[in-house]
This record gives structure tokens, C-alpha cells and sequence, in this order.
């Protein structure tokens, strides 16, 4: 897979980061052309971690609520503003008068475009958020708002796997253009005509520590992983996701319940049938490696922490799909 920048001119677009995050969004923009002019987030290790993997990258620990662009005026008028934001749910969406985080920072993302006027506005989000009749107010408040500044909006689902992520991971997106430039975009279609298998993606990194059972183990995880979850910041150890989530694992021989520090060693003794001590964890590093981050992407924080970052991130494939779909309309 090509990780280096794809335009289609020489020039860099310039874009704000809002919920940054671990950076995969940011990072698939950069690959497609798009420079930060500021990455904004309210965790600081995942500040910590963008500063890390780009120290050039003006990064801001601050609630996107407490953001005033007046204070920061190298952020007007880019070409676009991406936001991964917090995950809205359907219960905010019908009783909008029930406050809560995530709605009110997808209210300040919206009001944001009344400071910044980017070009163009990416949100991703739970895929509901696109298709449920319940997400039915949300969607209202964003097109009035975005309207009356004089965007045009689309919005339409994306699947990961669909761009090389060995995930099966449908994510919600709304883009937004201004100038008649939604005329000009085309959602991004799939780069890969078969999807890549858990096997596929983990199965050289099972075997580094010497597991004899790493290429069996990989021959039966013939199918893309479930999609991780990142869970709560707030309470819990590490894990893979819901109830169903880890029954998918478990037909993989993976213990869904947890994170490993390392990959089984040439001693461990696979055997689903006994349960999950006869099945073996995923670390950290492969599960980046199963949102599609480069090997080289440094996460910062504990293993829990490091985990929620990768689990809520954006798959960079996808970052660097929807860049590249964006500035084919803005270049148009």
C-alpha cells in the first residue's frame, strides 16, 4: 500500500484538525495532500502522541468548546477543517435538549465554520448518524447551520475494509464545499477489489517471536476483524469491542477480553477448545496494525491508553481516501 503524498497538483492544501485524536485522520490527509496548520484535541496524551510522530505539527491540548479561532488566526479561511469527532448518540439526537459531550462538541465543530470558513468541512462519525431516522434532528441542525454559510452538503457511509483496512469498519461521513465545489465531488470509490483477511494483516507479526502456530492460526483468520472499539475513557481495561465483537474473535482463535503486551512466544499452546487461555490476545501494535497505521506510528501512554487511541481512531486509508476525494473537488 503507497504511503507517501498523492495530489493532483504540487501544491499543499492547508486544513485544521479538530478531535485529533491518535492522528489517523490527519495522517491519511497528509498523505493526500493536506498540511495541519493546527491539530486540536482536550486529551493530552493524544497530543503527546501527534507531537511525537510529527513534531513540526502545532498541536493544541484544548476542549474544542473553549477553541476560539480569534486567538489562532492562521486558521481562517483554509482549505479544509476534518473532524473525527466524539461517537453522537441516538438519544441525543432525539431529545436535543438533553446536553450532553458529544452533541456539544459536534454543536461547536458546526459553530466553528462561522470563524473559520474552510473551503470544505469533513465530519466522520458513527454511519447512523447518516442513515438512521432517529439521527433525523442532528442531520437538520447540521444542514441549516451549514446552508445558511453557504455550503452545499453530501453525506454517504464509507467501509474501511473497502480501502485495504483489514476491518470491517462502516463509518458515517458528511462533506461540505462552498463555491459550487460539491458539483466537482465524488465520494471515494473502493481501492481494493477483495477485502484483506486478519491472517493477512497479523500473521508475520504472530510468528515474530518464534509461535510455530502462526501460519495455521493465520490460514483460519480468513476474514476482516469486527470493528475494534475503543471503549471509555473513563473506566475499564483494554478490549476489542462489544459482546458479539469478541464471539467473532473467539471464531478466530483471538481472546477479544483483553491486550497483550507481546505475541505469543514458541511455547504457547493455541487451542480454542479450552476456552481464552487457549487463545491468544492481540497487542496494541496489531491492532494499529488492523486500523491501517504504519508500523512506525509511536503511541503514547500506558497499554490501556495506547489502546483507546487506536481503537477510536480513523483508519488512515480512509483519511487519505477522502483527502484525496476532496482536493480532486477543490482542485476541479
Amino acid at each position: 500500500m503507497r504511503t507517501g503524498p498523492s495530489t493532483t497538483s504540487d501544491a499543499r492544501l492547508r486544513s485544521v484538525g479538530i478531535c485529533a485524536g491518535a492522528g489517523g485522520l490527519a495522517l491519511g490527509l497528509e498523505q493526500a495532500g493536506f498540511d495541519p496548520v493546527l491539530l486540536l484535541d482536550n486529551r493530552a496524551v493524544a497530543c503527546e502522541t501527534l507531537r511525537e510522530n510529527r513534531p513540526a505539527w502545532h498541536v493544541l491540548d484544548l476542549d474544542l468548546r473553549e477553541f476560539d479561532p480569534v486567538e489562532h488566526q492562521q486558521t481562517y479561511d483554509v482549505d479544509l477543517v476534518a473532524a473525527g469527532l466524539p461517537r453522537v448518540k441516538a438519544t441525543a439526537s432525539v431529545r436535543r435538549s438533553e446536553r450532553n459531550d458529544e452533541l456539544e462538541v459536534l454543536e461547536a465543530a458546526i459553530m466553528l465554520m462561522h470563524g473559520i470558513r474552510p473551503r470544505a468541512l469533513l465530519i466522520e462519525n458513527v454511519p447512523d448518524l447518516v442513515t438512521k431516522p432517529t439521527y433525523g434532528p442532528i442531520r437538520e441542525y447540521i444542514t441549516e447551520e451549514l446552508v445558511h454559510l453557504g455550503y452545499a452538503i453530501h453525506w454517504f457511509v464509507l467501509n474501511a475494509a473497502d480501502f485495504g483496512v483489514a476491518q470491517d469498519r462502516k463509518q458515517g461521513v458528511v462533506v461540505a464545499f462552498r463555491d459550487g465545489r460539491l458539483d466537482s465531488f465524488t465520494p471515494p470509490v473502493p481501492s481494493v477489489t477483495r477485502h484483506r483477511t486478519v491472517g493477512e494483516a497479523l500473521g508475520s507479526s504472530m510468528a515474530a517471536r518464534g509461535w510455530p502456530g502462526a501460519a495455521d492460526w493465520a490460514a483460519q483468520a480468513d476474514r476482516p476483524a469486527p470493528t475494534l472499539v475503543g471503549g471509555s475513557w473513563n473506566r475499564g481495561g483494554p478490549d476489542l469491542g462489544p459482546t458479539g465483537s469478541k464471539r467473532a474473535w473467539a471464531r478466530m482463535g483471538v481472546d477479544g477480553g483483553t491486550v497483550s503486551d507481546e505475541v505469543p512466544g514458541p511455547d504457547f499452546d493455541w487451542d480454542p477448545s479450552r476456552g481464552r487461555p487457549g487463545m491468544m490476545p492481540l497487542t496494541v501494535r496489531q491492532a494499529a496494525t488492523l486500523q491501517g497505521f504504519p508500523p512506525e506510528w509511536k503511541f503514547a501512554g500506558g497499554k490501556t491508553v495506547r489502546y483507546r487511541q487506536v481503537g477510536h481512531a480513523t483508519p488512515p486509508p480512509v483519511g487519505r481516501a477522502l483527502g484525496q476525494a476532496i482536493r480532486a473537488a477543490l482542485d476541479a
